[in-house]
């Protein structure tokens, strides 16, 4: 049994040795709730896993009046843990960490379950301290959100973990018994005996007070599964779940509605979210709105990314750890997907004397979207621009805001030659202001006027520079500037003059700016 030291286990048995690919990494999430497996595949640095799959074992439900696992749950349990090993070990996955939170380690006869999971498997189970699990969660959720702010709320079957957090960094933490199989059994099934306890449980956090006004971070798959109602609700333009954000009142409001429903009005409700979330969801709802009281933030954010994540971070190498997770994962995308050698970098120096005075966020921003310039290149030309849109749209690329995806996914559709006006791409525009539109829509005509000049091939946009005064944008090109002569650059230049309100002039120039 390891439930203390970290350790790093690789596979073992029917060859798996030899075939065993350390860029792959598995995690199991034993949990209070279900049994779920996520395979990462490295050197990607962005943890979007490549196989994920869940087993709803209930191993905590019962524990309130019993303190032992739930039987039926663990025999269910037992059978996923096996079944999940035997796929690891078949996807070749190099390093494979079995985890237990909450209920195996709250429960009285956890010695005997991690023995009989150890012995049929042959993995050691690492058993997550509460200070370990909010750790882990905070970790996860940095990666996603890297100036994360206020408090992090992660709710599971067994606990809900709650982490500080000012400017990425996490600070004191807590773990209550408020999960959503947890909660429901010490309330005797009276959901306002729940309010009262949950209330109670978080006025012996004292520390919570300093998070007032800032921001809570809702982590776990009931608050995912409550944001994708509110996400319905709200009509809200963009159904991502990762860095969905509410302010308090429509959050408080939201999360008491939800609360207040029946389990047949939740069903009828379409959301798609399984029966046996559905039915813990009301208790859930109430943890988060006694929680938007005692915190009272100016925002709730809700993540993708906690405790699974910030294990997998943790078995990464350390030159990837040290790695920014949103360009880095847009580098990994334009290697599988792009063309040709041209580096984001050369174009993000070359247009940046359209985007004076720019912040370093917005710099970061625009040097993500330049990296994935050439993603739509293989799309049929009709289709090109919105599958673009779309693609960037969604794809879950770590640390950015909503806004931040719009603008990416704009400017993306823009420099394929799309519209603003396109009824498809106008839907989202409502989370940008007229600045933000503007700036996507300068680098997306940028990005169009780089690949034509330069054909994709690196080195070319070296030998011309862009320069703009009062009135005029220039492009200025070498005196034997045959390669860069043509219709469309002209076109395209004075394209993205007009959007700046210029002029547009080419400047043959015996040696240009580098």
């Amino acid at each position: 049994m390891s439930d203390g030291k970290r350790h790093q286990p690789e596979i073992e048995g029917d060859g798996a040795d030899a075939a065993a690919r350390p860029g792959r990494i598995g995690v199991v999430d034993i949990g209070s709730n279900t049994v779920r497996l996520v395979v990462y595949d490295l050197p990607n640095r962005l943890p979007i896993p490549i196989f994920n799959e869940k087993s709803q074992c209930a191993l905590g439900l019962g524990m309130g009046e019993t303190g032992r696992l739930n039987p039926k749950g663990v025999g269910e349990a037992v059978r996923s843990l096996v079944r999940f090993v035997k796929l690891a070990r078949a996807m070749d996955v190099g390093h494979l960490e079995l985890v237990g939170t909450a209920a195996v380690r709250d429960a009285s006869d956890r010695s005997d379950f991690i023995r009989h999971v150890e012995s049929v498997c042959g993995v050691p189970v690492h058993v997550l301290s509460g200070a370990e699990e909010a750790r882990l969660a905070a970790v996860g959720l940095v990666n996603g959100v890297p100036d994360a702010d206020g408090v992090l709320g992660d709710l599971g079957g067994g606990s809900l973990d709650l982490v500080g957090l000012a400017d990425g960094e996490a600070g004191r933490y807590a773990t209550l018994p408020l999960g959503h199989l947890r909660l429901p059994e010490r309330a005797k099934g009276n959901i306002e005996a729940a309010r009262a306890i949950v209330a109670a449980d978080l006025a012996q956090v004292g520390w919570l007070d300093e998070t007032n006004g800032r921001r809570l971070y809702a982590v776990g798959g009931s608050w995912r599964a409550l944001a994708r109602l509110f996400i319905e609700q709200t009509h809200h333009p963009l159904h991502v779940i990762d860095n969905f954000e509410l302010g308090f009142f429509g959050a408080l409001r939201l999360a008491n509605l939800v609360a207040g429903l029946s389990q047949k009005t939740l069903a009828e409700g379409g959301s798609g979210i399984d029966q046996k979330r559905l039915e813990t969801l009301p208790y859930a709802a109430l943890t988060l709105a006694v929680l938007l009281e005692r915190t009272r933030p100016a925002r709730v954010v809700f993540s993708a990314f906690g405790m699974r994540e910030g294990q997998m971070i943790e078995l990464l190498p350390a030159g990837l750890r040290e790695q920014d997770p949103l360009l880095s994962a847009c580098e990994s995308h334009a290697e599988r997907t792009g063309r040709f050698a041209i580096h984001g970098q050369e174009i993000l120096d070359w247009m940046a004397p359209l985007f004076a005075g720019e912040t370093a966020w917005e710099r970061r921003l625009r040097l993500a979207i330049c990296l994935v310039s050439d993603i739509g290149w293989s799309e049929h030309p009709d289709y090109r621009a919105i599958h673009a849109f779309f693609r960037v749209l969604r794809v879950p690329y770590p640390g950015l805001t909503h806004p931040d995806r719009v603008e990416m996914a704009l400017a993306i559709f823009v420099r394929y030659g799309g519209s603003a006006t396109d009824p498809w791409v106008a839907r989202h525009l409502s989370m940008l202001d007229d600045a933000r539109t503007t700036r996507a829509q300068t680098t997306g005509l940028a990005l169009r006027l780089a690949h034509t000049l330069s054909g994709g091939a690196p080195g070319l946009l070296r030998q011309t520079a862009l320069a703009t005064d009062e009135k005029r944008l220039s492009l200025r090109i070498p005196k034997d500037g045959s390669v860069f002569m043509s219709g469309a650059v002209e076109r395209r230049l004075n394209r993205l003059a007009r959007t700046m309100a210029l002029k547009a002039q080419m400047v043959e120039h015996a040696e240009a700016d580098s």
